[in-house]
This record gives structure tokens, sequence and C-alpha cells, in this order.
């Protein structure tokens, strides 16, 4: 099996992986080293396509006990009063501290930010839970690299100049959208670079299938038969309302029916078999977790849809996620993520939209008008875009089949790419 990350996000473990993917495509024997928060150091074990490769997790903090030696903030402060010492006893300085030693030697430092945290889409704390270990970096020295993500929007002022300051120092920005550049280009007036800010495919679109050693889908037999599978994954964090849990998306449509509307349709409709697939794990009371959701409308529906609705149970990392999203027919998926390992797989998929980030994506590999958007298209346009991909799947499967393997190769050669923007390309 592959590696988790000590993350229940299956999103995140998704860029991680195909981050990893990338870079090992290029340098098949480089260290990996993950910059990321943790109460303790952590070692992972990650099934590349050439085989396993071990991944340290150099863990920060980023809490209120602002005393601990790891704290992001403490490092941040520290390397600005280091940059004031003269250049050699800065250097022996830096040798002495874990933290700046091992971001000091690093080749290259690269940023995923979540796919979409480099913003305050998700609130100010999530931007600085972001956007601090990437200005870490650059106070060290290092060149920082951001892989393809979304970036911004900035709507508050902080935010728009830390974010601001950050990407003019950074030596390339890679957008997974072609709009992200455009609105970039506005954003830094007058500091954009087309040499610097480019266009790279989302890195999900790599990583690998991986057969689990079981598969919990209760009553389910697997793929194949008269009825078509579809998968339906179930977003925990719109269903309880955002972070806020109040319509934080300022969505049209009652999420909540609109899922149980989709289940009947497909169903009743469509004569296919549901299966709900969660993409973001956790059993935590009040957490964004796909699993408990999925789980409870399960329970809820099963006996009035006897033999037709299926639930995902068990935890799967990116790679066995995948895999079981591959045993579907149609998906259907409200975490873009899930989406990209449906479609990276030849899958006709409905994403269901509630951030620009996912217009962008899919419009690079032509899929877009498949999209609903629950912010602006009430439930009934929302059907119609369900039915007409529907219909459609069969060529959306062609398209897919000859389009992804440019994809893939794009993404697989990033690290070349960026290793001849360094000037090393060796």
């Amino acid at each position: 099996m592959g590696a988790t990350f000590d993350t229940d996000n299956m999103g995140v473990s998704a860029l991680i992986a195909g981050s990893i993917e990338a870079a090992l495509h290029k340098w098949p024997d480089a260290r990996i080293l993950l910059l990321d928060y943790g109460k303790e150091r952590l070692r992972f074990r990650y099934d590349s396509a050439n085989g396993p490769v071990a991944v340290d997790l150099l863990n920060m903090r980023f809490s209120k006990k602002l005393y601990l030696r790891n704290h992001i903030a403490i490092l941040i402060l520290l390397a600005i009063v280091l940059r004031l010492l003269p250049v050699r006893l800065r250097q022996f300085m830096f040798l002495r501290n874990m933290y700046f030693k091992e971001i000091s030697s690093a080749d290259v430092a690269v940023a995923i930010s979540g796919g979409d945290s480099f913003s305050d889409i998700y609130g100010l704390g999530r931007f600085f839970y972001s956007s601090l270990p990437q200005i870490l970096v650059q106070i060290i020295g290092k060149k920082l690299i951001f892989l393809p993500q979304t970036v911004g929007p900035f709507n508050n002022w902080l935010a728009r100049t830390v974010a601001g300051h950050i990407l003019k120092q950074a030596t390339l920005v890679y957008s997974r959208d072609y709009a992200g550049l455009e609105e970039m280009e506005v954003f830094l007036n007058g500091h954009f670079d087309p040499d610097r800010f480019r266009f790279c495919y989302d890195v999900g679109f790599v990583v690998n299938p991986v057969r689990p050693g079981k598969v919990d889908i209760e009553g389910f037999a697997g793929k194949g038969g008269v009825c078509i599978t579809v998968g339906l994954n179930v977003s925990g964090l719109l269903w309880m309302g955002g972070y806020t849990q109040n319509n934080q998306f300022a969505l049209k449509t009652d999420y909540r029916l609109l899922v149980e509307k989709l289940i009947d349709y497909l169903i009743r409709e469509k004569d296919a078999r549901v299966v709900l697939i969660p993409h973001v794990f956790g059993e935590e009371k009040g957490s964004e977790s796909d699993q408990t959701v999925c789980e409870m409308l399960y329970q809820n529906l099963k006996s009035r849809y006897a033999n037709k609705l299926f639930s995902v149970r068990g935890k799967y990392d990116q790679s066995e996620i995948k895999y079981i999203i591959g045993l579907c027919d149609f998906f259907i998926g409200s975490r873009m993520h899930a989406c990209i390992a449906a479609l990276s797989q030849g899958i006709p998929t409905v994403p269901v939209a509630y951030s620009k980030k996912f217009i962008g994506v899919m419009k690079t590999i032509g899929v877009e008008s498949y999209i609903v958007d629950p912010r602006t298209m009430k439930e009934r346009e929302i059907l119609h875009t369900v039915d007409r991909t529907w219909t459609e799947r069969d060529s959306i499967r062609q398209h897919l089949k000859s389009k992804m393997p440019e994809v893939k190769a794009r993404v697989l050669n990033l690290f070349k790419e960026i290793d001849e923007a360094l000037g090393r390309n060796k």
C-alpha cells in the first residue's frame, strides 16, 4: 500500500503523492523531505511507480504554544535575526539548527499549499497556516517553487500584502489552470513575468491506483453486470455548511437535499447502482469527514434502495481510494481530487463545484461543460447537466482516453522543466 502522509484528506495526500511521483520520475534516487506541521517527526513509506521510498516529515508546530522550539513563528523570528549576522556566522548558526540545515541543504524547495490554500477563501488562519512555511524558506534564502495549484483569491488586505510579497520573491509559480495565470498578472500589477509564472496540470493526475488488501463495501459484488455503477462522493464540508457551518460557500441549492435527489434520480431513473465514496476520512463529531456522512446516508436510505445503494467503509490511502473509484462506470464528486481520480482513469464525471478551482482545472482537460455549481445553479439545472453527461458518457470516455497520456506526461516531466529553469539540468 502507499502512504496517507498523516492526513485524513485524500485530496491533500494525492497532491503530495503526485508531487513525489513527478520528482522521482526526474530523480529516482532523490531524498524527499516534507516540511509540514506535526507533533513529532515521522517517516512514511511511499510506493512509487519504481518501488518504495522513505519520506521524512520535518515537523513544525502551529499552535498557541509559542514557546515551542519548532513553532513556525519562532523559526521565522530566529531566521530573521540570523539574517542580520555576518555571512559566515549566519551559515554556522544555520548548520546548528536542524530545520535551517535541512532547508538550506535541499536542492529544490517546492510548495503545493494543499492545492487551494494559498488563498483566504477558507479564512486567514488557513492562509497563514499554508504560507508561513513558504516565508521561512524564503527568509533562509532558498529558491521557492510553487507546484501547480490554485492561487487566490485574496479578499483581505493582509492576505493580499503577504501573498504579493511571497509571489514576487518566488523563483517559479505554476498554476493548474490558465485563468489563474491571468488573475496573477492582474494581482501582481507589473511584477508578472511569463518566464516565472507557468501552467502545468494538477499533479493528482499521476497518482497510481493500488488495489487495497480488502475493499469493504457491504453487498457490492464489483464492477460489471447489467446495471451501471455510479460513484457518488459526498462532501462532509458541504454537508455541514462549510467551516463556518452557515453556508460558507453561498450555495443556492440545499446540498443535503441535492445529494438525496441525485441518489433517487440515479437509482430510479437510470437504474444504476450507487456507491457512496468518501475522499476525506475521520470520525470526529463536527469534522468535515465524508466518511461519516456517507455512512449516515447509507443507514438512512439502504432499506429504500435495496441492493442498489452501497457505501465504502474502512480507511484507504490516496492510491487505494483511487482504485475503488476506478470500479465505477460513472462518477459524481464534490471533492475535486476525487473527480481527478475518476477522470484520470477515463471515467465520465460530474464535478460538483464550490470554488473557482473546479472550472479552471476541468477546463484544462476539456470537461468544464459537465461541471455543476450549486452556487449558481438550482436543483433542476444540476439534474439536467447530470442527465446530459450520462447521455454523452461514451464520447467523454473516448475524449479522456486520448487526453490523459498528454496530461500525465506533462506532470511527470515537471521537475525536468524546473531543473532546466534553475539552470541545473543534470
